[in-house]
């Protein structure tokens, strides 16, 4: 291999903690460790950069975290960083110690902060995707999704069993500001009547009449995921307006919420995110900057950051159709 590009890297993880970000740090520092490229790890996010919260990491500082969910770096939405100010004192302090390359786990958030360091003080950046939505452009699926996804199916599952018992009608709610990936193949993957997500005109006319079909054909209990972004109303919302038009439905709602960020990583999210985080650090030493290191078709893919924050992941609507066809 040339010579590398980058002789000191430092790595953060930003934004929500996604399953995985563990395995991610942990392959990013072990890679640089190979190649005899120092690393340190930031604590809290782009706050540590403004702090000067750096801790020089080595293989053993990243031993016995590829199975844990959350980060052992913490953390954080950083407001300073949004100020030329903050960015400022974050670069003097990359300076101090001599960091020319930067290594950023985490979702949009992440990768537009990333995206301006680089351009106004030209250090290195490369992005790795770490959020359970998996909404961002560039990667097949970001860190975290089968993680959440897993949750999620094995809730709903459980949900059914009373379901079935009582004859009862379960709203659930799960997570997904802007994209419905999760509700969408947790709800193909448990059955559902009806899957209820940004992407996509839902209306009440049609929940009730899926409600009416599953009447005729004998269902008694029914399960409805609803993504926390639905445009149509929030999950009480909806679930009330089914009980004013179906009176003697027994309804009940569950949000699922912060158990589907956390967990130990499933073996999908392990092997995808030390093939990331060992991809960022192949990538700064090629000289690449300002992209996003992601998976498509199997394959170690570099998207420009700016692409992978203005485009989005498009829901798989034969996804869809088959998850009508299959709620008879």
């Amino acid at each position: 291999m040339k010579e590398s590009a980058v002789k000191k890297i430092a790595v953060l993880t930003s934004g929500g903690d996604s399953p995985g970000m563990n395995a991610a740090l942990r392959a990013v520092v072990r890679t640089a460790n190979y190649y005899n490229i120092e690393c340190y790890g930031v604590r809290e996010g782009y706050n540590g950069l403004i702090h000067g919260d750096f801790l020089k990491m080595g293989p053993r500082s990243v031993k016995n975290i590829i199975n844990q969910g959350g980060t052992i770096l913490k953390s954080a939405r950083s407001q300073e960083f949004r100020t030329k100010e903050g960015r400022q004192k974050a670069y003097e302090n990359c300076q101090k110690l001599g960091i020319d390359g930067l290594v950023c786990i985490g979702g949009d958030g992440t990768f537009t902060g990333a995206k301006i360091f680089n351009e106004e003080f030209g250090t290195r950046v490369i992005g790795v995707p770490g959020t359970i939505d998996n909404d961002i452009f560039g990667t097949d699926n970001t860190i975290g999704y089968d993680t959440a996804l897993n949750t999620a199916m094995d809730a709903i599952d459980k949900i059914r069993d009373t379901a079935t018992s009582h004859n009862r009608v379960f709203f659930v709610e799960v997570m997904g500001r802007d994209a419905g990936f999760i509700a969408l193949n947790s709800g193909l993957a448990t059955g559902a009547l009806d899957i209820l997500i940004p992407e996509k005109k839902d209306s009440m006319e049609d929940l009730f009449a899926n409600f009416r079909k599953a009447e005729k054909t004998g269902k008694a209990s029914s399960i409805v995921v609803v993504a926390e972004g639905e445009k149509l109303g929030n999950i009480y919302d909806l679930a009330k307006e089914t009980k004013d038009e179906f009176p003697d439905y027994d309804i009940r709602v569950t949000i699922l919420g912060h158990i589907q960020r956390g967990g130990s990583p499933s073996c999908a999210d392990r092997v995808l995110a030390s093939r990331l985080g060992y991809g960022a650090v192949i990538g700064l030493m090629n000289g690449q900057t300002n992209v996003m290191a992601g998976m498509r078709s199997n394959d170690l893919v570099y998207t420009p950051i700016e692409e992978a924050i203005k485009k989005h992941n498009e829901i798989n609507k034969d996804l869809l159709l088959i998850s009508e066809i299959l709620a008879i």
